[in-house]
């Protein structure tokens, strides 16, 4: 059964070599400045990616179509879990997102329940066999499995897993031939109700600021408003996006130098071993090293894409397109948030920022794409 090993896209591996590489030292880079407070990040960022790599490589070795057959009970007992999360997981940082573990370890249901939707939407397309899809049988349905998961996870809250859950959505219904008129139907509500938000967000703005404030969720409020209408922002609305633009500007061509970056070492910027870890990237390593990042990613989801194209069975093909633009739009969200292009989400930079849940999630996404690139030769037997 090993030998199938021998066909894993290796130059993929190698690359998530380098993402461990980068992550340790960047993450060693962010947490210098505040001595004990943030104890081992980097050990424990080097041992989640070597439990990652367990992952991959044992994910890779299952067939993928035998968990297909059982999407509906995995995504039930996904939902099952971001209810059982919001009634019983204590608070942290104003969110019910975390399942306690002992030993001092998290679990955030909502990122497993990424590759769950996924999964369960590239069975349901897998249905149609490539023909059209038809809006009340096939757009609807899959639209409203996406939807129970993204108000159950937003009400925890946690704005950035809910906004990836329709990202998905999106990309997996064009990839799985969508109509034009259904696409022209989805983005005219999209832009209608992006302007009834900032109508009626503008509109009972005091409102909305007061109960969000009674509500402990203020940060919801300054988030929103910072990005909807910065003029009116005050400066600690502003200032995580502020000196984040600062440090990435001030780090010009080349930077200023491993673990030299001034205004990550003076703590200006807040989370720079999570939300904010691009930051370090473009003060101590300049231009050329995110610009080296970015290409490293490029490749990444490149090589992804190829075996995508050699995919014999189409669920094979949506899971990888799923799994592509849900790295793509976190890595653009990320990016963009820190230089003043994207609203401040809390969406990590994947493969980069610290977080054991997340980067063993992204792992296993990786063993399923190697498990499709294995499986396709099998597929063709039967």
């Amino acid at each position: 059964m090993f030998f199938k090993l021998k066909k894993l896209d290796w130059v993929m591996v190698g690359i998530l070599g380098i993402f461990m590489v980068f992550s340790t030292l960047l993450v060693r880079s962010a947490i210098a400045p505040y001595e004990n407070q943030f104890v081992a990040y980097d050990i424990k960022t080097l041992t989640f990616y070597i439990v990652g790599f367990i992952v991959v490589f044992a994910m890779s070795l299952v067939d993928y179509r035998s968990l297909l057959k059982y999407s509906w009970y995995i995504y039930g007992g996904g939902c099952l879990m971001l209810v059982l999360v919001y009634l019983f997981a204590p608070e942290i940082n104003g969110a019910r997102s975390w399942f306690m573990i002992p030993g001092g370890f998290q679990f955030q249901p909502a990122e497993l329940v990424k590759i769950i939707l996924i999964m369960m939407t590239a069975y349901l397309l897998g249905e149609r066999g490539g023909k059209p899809l038809r809006f009340r049988r096939d757009v609807l349905p899959i639209g409203f499995i996406t939807l129970i998961p993204f108000v159950l996870v937003l009400i925890q809250p946690d704005l950035g897993n809910a906004i990836i859950y329709l990202i998905i959505l999106v990309a997996m219904l064009w990839i799985g031939n969508t109509k034009y008129a259904h696409v022209l139907i989805g983005l005219s509500a999209v832009v209608a109700a992006l302007i009834l938000f900032v109508t009626l967000f503008n509109t009972y703005n005091s409102d909305i600021k007061s109960y969000l404030e009674e509500h402990n969720k203020q940060h919801w409020y300054q988030r929103i408003n910072t990005f909807i209408n910065p003029e009116q922002a005050t400066s600690d609305d502003k200032h995580q996006s502020t000196y984040a633009k600062i440090a990435i500007g001030s780090g010009g061509l080349l930077g200023d130098g491993y673990m030299q970056g001034e205004l990550k070492n003076k703590k200006f910027v807040p989370y720079p071993y999570s939300d904010s870890i691009f930051v370090v990237v473009g003060e101590e390593f300049g231009f050329l090293g995110s610009a080296l990042l970015l290409l490293v990613y490029f490749l990444f989801i490149y090589r992804m894409i190829l075996i995508a194209l050699h995919c014999i069975d189409k669920r094979g093909a949506y899971i990888i397109v799923g799994i592509a633009a849900m790295f793509l739009f976190q890595i653009f969200e990320n990016v963009g948030m820190m230089i003043g292009l994207m609203p401040i989400t809390g969406i990590t930079l994947p493969f980069i920022s610290y977080g054991g849940t997340s980067l063993l999630i992204n792992m296993l996404c990786i063993g399923l794409v190697f498990s499709i690139k294995l499986h396709q030769e099998k597929y063709k037997v039967e």
